[in-house]
């Protein structure tokens, strides 16, 4: 095998895989690196206890928090990273999460892009991963110079329901703008089938748009470019000055034999992508004599700022079924910016994919005495999204092979405020429309709603730990993610990240992602 390229891809996320999309057509040389092997389509895929049960579709390996204590944060690695097992959700961040906001616990910082500079290639990201919305329903929806590309996913009669309800109350209720190969004009040519197993699942049909169907596959198809997968790149290594990446070192294991060999590859370009907490253990790993603190760690900032959002659930029962198969199609953003009394931005909510019995019968006592097929089969399901702030204090730290979260959670308040705000609003709802949870029990005094948050381990929406920015003394990568410190190198995903605002990252992941593409074509020539 050839070991030099033009440019060298590590990860095949969301970041990873749409930057070798980008790049496929410049018709240079680009080896594209993933840990992991492709994921398997079979059955289990659409089998609950399999996917959330089990290690079959998640890394089992254990990270560390602050106080020593074992994280199992499952990440997914094959083709196409966490994009795999994600819902789909692809929101355009606001306008207002790229300036400087004051929150309850401090300061969300502006960034030196603005929301015009992404505008365009949001614009090119909902084209690629074939992004279903409306526009014009949301109160804090940014300019867009385009309509979506594709129609919004429509509500099953239970949500429309609910949405009907709200927007009787005042809110604003939108559809969840959705990346799925659907065609519900023409089902009988859809790939999508809205089935109950989208969010957090693989996708059996390959259905949904995640980085492998939507930039993976049509990359490789291009003979200039190479992926090489079950290839875990252990270190990267600079040249005499220290300027440079001279070689990516890397294990590439035999998945008949189990064997692993190193070999090196070099690049003229190398662009990590390895998701925000990864890429910056990769930094921080391959620390050398010119760069004692990691790579491209002058400022001491690789790792620091870690970001995943205050996310958590409301699982609400009331007495009249729901049949909904595809439930993720509706969100709400009254209270996005804070509301009336509160001055402080509280965050999102929108619907979760139905939860299952299957799901809920791990603890079957939380929800005694219901049973976890009469919850599943009443309840409606909400997800909510509050801003994580950037925290120097919030980082990630490598001890030997050792890979600890050192994080502690803010704006506590203001998500606690979102969630009882919320239960509030459902309990308020007319009991006579028996659409929400207040006063339809299945037992007198019964329960009917439940809540519960996210732990650390779940780092789905993972950002902030390399952040851009134009001063090296106060970023690691300048505005084209190219790290200061060294001229061949860069980080695309969601490590660029100065503040996280309060929508799902990966749209945002993917349109800088294309973005720094385009850079880097002209960068090429």
């Amino acid at each position: 095998m050839t070991n030099h390229y033009d440019i060298i891809i590590i990860g095949t996320g969301a970041g990873g895989g749409t930057l070798a999309y980008k790049l496929a057509a410049s018709g240079k040389k680009i080896l594209i690196l993933e840990r992991g092997p492709f994921l398997p389509r079979e059955k289990a895929n659409w089998d609950t206890k399999t996917v959330f049960n089990s290690d079959r579709y998640h890394n089992s390996e254990v990270w560390y928090d602050k106080n020593g204590n074992e994280l199992h944060p499952g990440m997914s690695y094959f083709v196409g990273g966490n994009t795999k097992v994600y819902g789909a959700a692809l929101f355009r961040l606001r306008e207002k999460d790229f300036e400087k906001f004051q929150h309850r616990d401090g300061i969300s910082p502006e960034w030196a892009l603005k929301y015009k500079d992404f505008e365009p290639y949001y614009v090119e990201a909902e084209k690629l991963y074939q992004v279903h919305g409306k526009s014009g329903e949301d109160s804090t929806e940014p300019f867009r110079s385009q309509e979506f590309p594709y129609p919004a996913v429509s509500h099953e009669p239970r949500i429309q329901e609910v949405s009907d309800i709200l927007k009787g109350r005042g809110l604003h209720p939108y559809h969840t703008p959705v990346g799925i190969h659907l065609n519900e004009a023409q089902r009988y040519l859809s790939a999508c089938i809205r089935c109950n197993t989208c969010d957090g699942f693989p996708c059996l049909v390959q259905a949904k748009s995640d980085a492998e169907v939507s930039a993976v596959r049509p990359a490789i198809a291009q003979d200039n470019v190479t992926l090489l997968t079950e290839a875990k790149v252990l270190k990267l290594h600079t040249s005499a000055s220290g300027r440079a990446i001279s070689s990516v070192e890397v294990e590439i294991r035999d998945p008949e034999s189990g064997q692993a060999q190193i070999q090196r590859f070099s690049g003229d370009i190398v662009a990590i992508a390895c998701g925000a907490i990864n890429s910056s253990v990769l930094l921080l790993k391959s620390a050398n004599d010119k760069h004692p603190n990691g790579l491209a760690n002058s400022s001491d900032l690789v790792g620091r700022n870690f970001m995943k959002h205050v996310l958590g659930s409301i699982i609400g029962v009331s007495k009249k079924p729901n049949p909904t198969n595809f439930q993720k199609t509706l969100s709400i953003n009254d209270f996005y910016w804070g509301e009336e009394g509160y001055e402080y931005p509280m965050g999102q909510i929108q619907t979760l994919g139905k939860v299952s019995k299957e799901a809920l019968e791990g603890n079957p006592e939380a929800y005694a005495p219901l049973t976890p097929e009469q919850v599943a089969s009443h309840s409606i399901d909400w997800w909510l999204t509050t801003e994580d702030l950037p925290d120097l204090n919030n980082r990630i730290r490598v001890d030997g092979d050792k890979i600890i979260l050192d994080y502690t959670e803010n704006n506590s308040e203001s998500y606690d405020r979102l969630e009882k705000r919320w239960i509030d609003i459902l309990k308020s709802i007319e009991c006579g429309q028996e659409i929400l949870p207040n006063c339809s029990y299945f037992v007198k005094g019964g329960k009917t709603y439940f809540t519960g948050k996210l732990p650390l381990d779940g780092v789905g929406h993972q950002v902030g730990t390399c952040r851009f920015g134009e001063e090296p003394k106060t970023s690691v990568l300048d505005l084209n993610c190219r790290t200061h410190d060294i001229d061949n190198l860069y980080v695309v995903d969601g490590s660029f990240f100065c503040s996280s605002g309060a929508v799902n990252p990966t749209l945002t992941i993917i349109a800088n992602a294309l973005r720094v593409g385009e850079h880097l074509s002209e960068r090429m020539g």
